[in-house]
C-alpha cells in the first residue's frame, strides 16, 4: 500500500504541490465564511463536463479513424509529421492539449513501430506536443487555463480572439515550416484498424458537446450543462465518468485554495501587485516554466486585472521547459515507455523546439507585434 502511495505522488507532482501548497497557507488563514468563495464553481463544471464529452468521442473510437483515413494519404514522412502535427493543433482547440496527445501519441509510436526511423519519431512527437500546446490556446476551452482565465475576467469571445489568434495563426505557420525538416522517404502507415462508430453515440456526444461549448460562451447554465453531462453519461456509458480527470479537478481546488489564502496575507499580496504591474506577459511565462502553466494562472491572477496579458503569457509559457505544459510530460512519458526510446535525445530535440519557438514568439509579443 505505501508503495502504490508513493508512486501515485510520483506520478501527481503538481496536485501534490498544490496540496501542500494549500495546505500551509491553511494555518496562516484559518478557515471561515470567506473560503467558500475561493473556488470558481463554473470553471469546475465545465472542465468536468467537456472531459466527460471527450471520453465520450474516445471511446468510440472517433479520433482513430479520423487518423486512419488521413495516414492513408501520407505517402512519405515529411507528409506523415505534418499530418500529425496539423491534426494535433486543430483538434487541440476543441478537445484540450492533454486530450489531443493521450489520442494522437500512442497512434504516432503504433505507425512508427513499422517504419524504422527513430529521429523521425521523436520528431513527430516533439511537433505534436508543440502543436498541441499552442493550437489549444487558440479558443476559450482548448486548455484548462484559457477556461479559468475567460471566467474569471470575464472575457468576451472577441476579446479572447483578438488576444490569442495573431500568435496562434504565427504559430502554424513556424510548425509547418518545422515540418520541413523532415525526409521526403516513402512510407505506408499501418497498423490501425478501423472501428464502427455507433451513429446514435456519436450523435449524442455531438450535442453534449455542443452544450459545453454553448456554456463556456454563457448561453446556457453550467448546472444545466452539469446535469445533461451526467444523465447522458449514465445513460450511455456510465464508465465514461471513470475517465474524467478528477486528479485536475483537485489540483485546481487546491490553487484555488492556495490563491485565496494568500491574497489575504497582506506583505505577500503586495509583493504581487508590485512585481506584476505591468509584467504580466513576462512573468507569467517565466513562472510557467517552474510551476506549469495551469498554477501559474490561477496563482497570479489574484493579484493582476489584466487578463487579456496574463492569458497570452501562460500559453506562450507552455512552451520551453518540459513541466511548463503538464501536457508536454504525457508525450514524453509515452515516449520514454516505448521500445528502443532515448530519453536524452528525445529532450534535446524537445528543447530546441520549444525554446527556440518561445524565443520567436516571446518578443514578438512584448513588442506588441502579436
Amino acid at each position: 500500500m505505501i508503495s502504490g502511495i508513493i508512486k501515485f505522488c510520483k506520478s501527481q507532482p503538481v496536485m501534490l504541490v498544490a496540496f501542500f501548497a494549500a495546505l500551509i497557507t491553511v494555518f496562516i488563514v484559518p478557515p471561515d465564511a470567506e473560503y467558500l468563495t475561493y473556488c470558481n464553481r463554473t470553471v469546475l463544471i465545465q472542465l468536468f463536463c467537456l472531459m466527460t464529452a471527450v471520453a465520450g468521442f474516445r471511446s468510440i473510437g472517433l479520433f482513430e479513424n479520423i487518423t486512419q483515413y488521413l495516414l492513408r494519404r501520407a505517402g512519405n514522412l515529411r507528409r506523415l509529421g505534418m499530418i500529425f502535427t496539423v491534426i494535433c493543433f486543430f483538434t487541440s482547440m476543441l478537445v484540450t492539449n492533454d486530450v489531443a496527445l493521450l489520442t494522437f501519441v500512442p497512434l504516432t509510436l503504433l505507425v512508427y513501430s513499422r517504419i524504422p526511423d527513430e529521429k523521425s519519431c521523436i520528431y513527430t512527437i516533439v511537433l505534436e506536443t508543440a502543436a498541441a500546446n499552442l493550437g489549444s490556446m487558440i479558443t476559450p476551452f482548448g486548455n484548462p487555463q484559457n477556461l479559468y482565465i475567460y471566467e474569471k475576467y470575464g472575457l468576451t469571445a472577441s476579446d479572447f480572439f483578438r488576444t490569442m489568434l495573431p500568435s496562434g495563426i504565427l504559430s502554424l505557420i513556424i510548425l509547418l515550416l518545422l515540418c520541413m525538416v523532415f525526409p521526403k522517404t516513402e512510407c505506408t502507415a499501418q497498423g490501425l484498424e478501423k472501428k464502427s462508430v455507433s451513429k446514435i453515440h456519436f450523435s449524442a456526444y455531438t450535442v453534449l458537446f455542443a452544450i459545453c461549448l454553448l456554456t463556456v460562451f454563457r448561453a446556457v447554465p453550467d448546472w444545466a450543462c452539469l446535469i445533461i453531462a451526467v444523465a447522458a453519461a449514465l445513460i450511455l456509458d456510465w464508465k465514461l465518468l471513470l475517465k474524467v480527470d478528477y486528479i485536475l479537478l483537485a489540483t485546481f481546488v487546491f490553487f484555488f485554495v492556495f490563491v485565496g489564502n494568500i491574497g489575504r496575507i497582506e506583505t505577500v499580496r503586495d509583493f504581487f501587485d508590485n512585481i506584476l504591474q505591468g509584467r504580466e506577459l513576462v512573468v507569467s511565462t517565466l513562472l510557467s516554466q517552474f510551476i506549469s502553466n495551469v498554477p501559474a494562472a490561477v496563482m497570479l491572477s489574484g493579484f493582476t486585472d489584466n487578463g487579456n496579458s496574463l492569458l497570452l503569457g501562460v500559453n506562450l509559457g507552455g512552451l520551453g521547459t518540459i513541466i511548463a505544459s503538464l501536457a508536454s510530460l504525457i508525450s514524453f512519458q509515452y515516449y520514454r515507455k516505448s521500445e528502443n526510446a532515448h530519453p536524452g535525445r528525445y529532450m534535446l530535440v524537445f528543447s530546441a523546439v520549444n525554446f527556440g519557438m518561445l524565443a520567436i514568439l516571446l518578443p514578438l509579443a512584448i513588442l506588441g507585434i502579436i
